[in-house]
C-alpha cells in the first residue's frame, strides 16, 4: 500500500502490495522510535532557554509563552486529528509527523524574534501530536496479547524521548552555533527515519470512512468514552494533567531555577537537572509493581518530592534537589502506568488512538496552563517565590489524589 492511497484512504489494488515485509520487532521499534524522536526533538529546546532569552531579550512570561506553544499546538491536534491514524493508517500518520517535526526544528533553530520561536515550537506540536495515537494504537496492535507492555511501551519512549532532550540539547549546544547545531543533527536523524517509513509495507487502516465521503472521517469529534471506560479516563487524566504540570515547570522554567541553586551556567548540567524526573519516569515503566495501593503510594510519592524541589531551592542543596527530581519521576511514572494501562485495557480497539489522545489532550494541557500561571506570577513576585507557590499546590494536589484514590482502594476491599 502506497503512502498516497493510505492519504486518500482508499485500498490499495493488489499489485501496490509491494514492500518492505517488516517483522513485529522492527514494527515495534520504529513506532516507539519515532515518538521518542519527535519529543527529543522538541525538547532539545530546554537547556537553551536562558541562552535564547539573553539573546532575544526575552521577558520569563515570553519563554513560557514560546513553551506554551508548543503544548497548545500539540492539544488542538490531538483534538482535532487525534483520531486520523484509525482510517489514514498508522504509516501514513507517522510520515505526516516527521515532516512536521522536520519543519518545525527547522523554523525554531532559525528564529530571532518570539513569533518564530511560537511557530516552530506550534510545528514540533503539531509533530508530537499526529504521533502521538498513531504509535500508541501501533504498539497495541503488535502485541495484542499483552496490552500492559504495549502501554510501557507507549509511556517509555514517550517518557524517554522528553527525558533525553534536554541532555542532548545541552551537549550539542556546545558545538558551533549553540542554538542551531542541535537542531541540524536532529533533523538529519528524523530525515533518516523517513527512508524506512516509506519502504514499510503498510498494514491497512483499521476504520476505512466511505467512499463517497472520504473527509468526513477526518472531521473533528466530540470526545466521548464508553460508561465502562469513564471512571479510568477521568482518573488517568487527572493524574496526567497533574503530573504534567510539574515537567511543564521541568522544561520552561526550571533550567534557570536549577541554576541559580546551583551557581553554575553549564547548559548540559542544567539540562540533565531537567530531564531527571522525565528519566526516572521513564526507567519507573521498566518495574513491576501492582496492587490496589500502586496508585496512591505513587501519588504521595510524588506529592512529597515536588515540595522537596522547592525546599532544595530554599535550602541552595544540590542533593536535596537531585533526590526530589528521581523520586518526583519514580512516584509519577508508577501512577500514570498504572491509571494509564487501565484506561487502555477497557477501550475498545476500533478507537483506541481517539481515546488515548484525548486522555493526552488532558494531560498536556497540564503543561501549558499551570506553567503559564507560573510564568506571569515570576514576573510579578520573582522566580524564587513563584516556584514556591507552585509547587506547594502540586505537591498539595497530588496528596489530596493520593487520599482520594486511596478511599476508593480502601472501600474495593471491603466489596
Amino acid at each position: 500500500m502506497t503512502v498516497f492511497s493510505e492519504l486518500r484512504m482508499r485500498p490499495a489494488p493488489a499489485a501496490a502490495s509491494a514492500g518492505w515485509d517488516a517483522s513485529t520487532t522492527t514494527r515495534l521499534v520504529m513506532a516507539g522510535t519515532v515518538i521518542f524522536t519527535l519529543l527529543v526533538g522538541a525538547n532539545l529546546a530546554t537547556p537553551l532557554y536562558p541562552f535564547l532569552q539573553a539573546e532575544l531579550g526575552l521577558s520569563t512570561l515570553g519563554v513560557t509563552a514560546a513553551f506554551a506553544s508548543y503544548v497548545l499546538s500539540l492539544v488542538a491536534t490531538l483534538m482535532l486529528a487525534g483520531h486520523w491514524s484509525d482510517h489514514i493508517g498508522r504509516r501514513a500518520a507517522l510520515i505526516l509527523a516527521v515532516l512536521a517535526g522536520l519543519a518545525g526544528g527547522w523554523l525554531f533553530s532559525e528564529a530571532e524574534t518570539l513569533t518564530a520561536l511560537c511557530a516552530g515550537r506550534a510545528l514540533q506540536g503539531t509533530a508530537v501530536a499526529l504521533a502521538t495515537g498513531a504509535s500508541a494504537a501501533a504498539l497495541r496492535e503488535l502485541l495484542p496479547s499483552r496490552p500492559e507492555w504495549a502501554s510501557r511501551f507507549t509511556l517509555l519512549a514517550s517518557s524517554g524521548g522528553v527525558a533525553a532532550g534536554p541532555v542532548i540539547g545541552g551537549l550539542l549546544s556546545l558545538l558551533p552555533g549553540a542554538t542551531t547545531a542541535p537542531y541540524y543533527i536532529h533533523s538529519l536523524i528524523l530525515a533518516g527515519l523517513l527512508v524506512p517509513l516509506f519502504l514499510l509495507r503498510a498494514r491497512p487502516a483499521i476504520s476505512l470512512p466511505a467512499p463517497s465521503q472520504p473527509l468526513k472521517a477526518l472531521a473533528p469529534r466530540r470526545p466521548s468514552v464508553s460508561r465502562e471506560a469513564r471512571g479510568a479516563f477521568w482518573l488517568a487524566s487527572g493524574v496526567g494533567f497533574l503530573s504534567f504540570a510539574v515537567f511543564g515547570f521541568c522544561l520552561s522554567l526550571a533550567p534557570g531555577y536549577f541554576a541559580q541553586v546551583l551557581h553554575t551556567d553549564s547548559r548540559p548540567l542544567v539540562g540533565v537537572l531537567a530531564g531527571l524526573a522525565l528519566a526516572s519516569s521513564a526507567l519507573s515503566q521498566l518495574l513491576t509493581l501492582r496492587g490496589r495501593y500502586t496508585v496512591p503510594a505513587g501519588l504521595a510519592v510524588l506529592g512529597v518530592s515536588v515540595v522537596l524541589l522547592g525546599a532544595a531551592g530554599a535550602w541552595n542543596s544540590p542533593v536535596l534537589l537531585v533526590a526530589a527530581a528521581l523520586a518526583a519521576g519514580v512516584g509519577q511514572g508508577i501512577a500514570f502506568r498504572t491509571v494509564f494501562n487501565d484506561v487502555a485495557a477497557r477501550v475498545e480497539a476500533s478507537r483506541h488512538a481517539q481515546i488515548v489522545s484525548t486522555v493526552y489532550v488532558i494531560t498536556y494541557l497540564g503543561s501549558a496552563v499551570p506553567v503559564l500561571g507560573l510564568g506571569w506570577a515570576a514576573g510579578v513576585f520573582g522566580l524564587p517565590a513563584a516556584v514556591a507557590g507552585f509547587v506547594g499546590l502540586c505537591g498539595g494536589a497530588a496528596l489530596i489524589l493520593s487520599a482520594v484514590t486511596l478511599r476508593l482502594a480502601l472501600m474495593g476491599r471491603r466489596k
